[in-house]
């Protein structure tokens, strides 16, 4: 069963769809609705769970929340798109290309990667899943999560950029978090499907990111039949929020090259 999906947009023509981190919701794409409404309708959901969006009562998976991405590009009449995603989003748009590749014209991953998660990390994603239900609250995301989304530089020079991702993180429901952790650590490795997009493909990697790294970017790159890599400098795991103005840029740059 497919979520409708809560969705912000603005602009018009080209549609870019961009999927956003875990546990945010798509406030974190302001500034690339601003900063990229002249070129493209700038399409951003929130995935099931998070933000405005419902969660049902089904099993925890990243194929489930492609569909109801899918789900949103027929009810907005959307055949193809430009899809992107951070972190979480960008498991989503691989499990998405998974599905339907024949929906997708160009594509933009960024702070994520192909692979799957070994055993610590499959077994640390049920421990903050876990203890996000027993204490309804968002304590451990703030001791454990938040430190590694924003790299040194934003923790160092940028306390408003961190403000607002903490606030952001505190937003994020119980459920929803316990339900993303778990359909991440469920998934599979993408390499093969990367290797089968036809697409011209943009790899983002923040230069300071300490979950997906510089050689997670590169494996995703050297997979991808069209794959370009950029790295912004002075950034952490939230590149589009951490450092926008570049991030929108490289973004930019896809669209009017593809």
């Amino acid at each position: 069963m497919s979520v409708a999906l809560h969705l912000r947009e603005a602009g018009s023509g080209r549609p870019l769809v961009l999927l956003h981190a875990f546990p945010l919701s798509s406030a974190m794409w302001l500034e690339q609705r601003n900063g990229l409404s002249d070129v493209a309708r700038v399409v951003t959901p929130d995935l099931r769970g998070f933000g405005g969006s419902q969660l049902p009562d089904e099993a925890p998976s990243l194929d489930a929340m492609a569909d109801d991405v899918v789900a949103l590009l027929d009810s907005l009449s959307l055949d193809r798109v430009v899809l992107g995603g951070l972190s979480m989003g960008g498991y989503v748009a691989m499990a998405l290309l998974r599905r339907a590749p024949e929906r997708v014209e160009a594509l933009v991953l960024a702070d994520t990667k192909a692979s799957a998660d070994p055993t610590a990390a499959r077994e640390n994603r049920e421990r903050i899943a876990s203890t996000v239900l027993d204490e309804q609250s968002p304590r451990v995301l703030i001791d454990d999560v938040l430190p590694s989304l924003v790299g040194e530089t934003t923790v160092r020079e940028r306390p408003m950029v961190l403000g607002r991702i903490r606030a952001l993180v505190e937003g994020a429901p119980p459920a929803a978090v316990a339900w993303a952790q778990r359909a991440m650590a469920a998934r599979p490795d993408s390499t093969d499907t990367l290797r089968g997009v036809d697409v011209p493909a943009l790899v983002v990697v923040g230069a300071e990111d300490a979950l997906a790294s510089a050689a997670d970017a590169q494996a995703m790159v050297d997979a991808l039949p069209h794959g370009r890599l950029v790295t912004i400098p002075r950034s952490g795991h939230l590149t589009a929020v951490e450092t926008p103005e570049q991030f929108t840029s490289a973004v930019r740059e896809l669209l009017a090259s593809s």
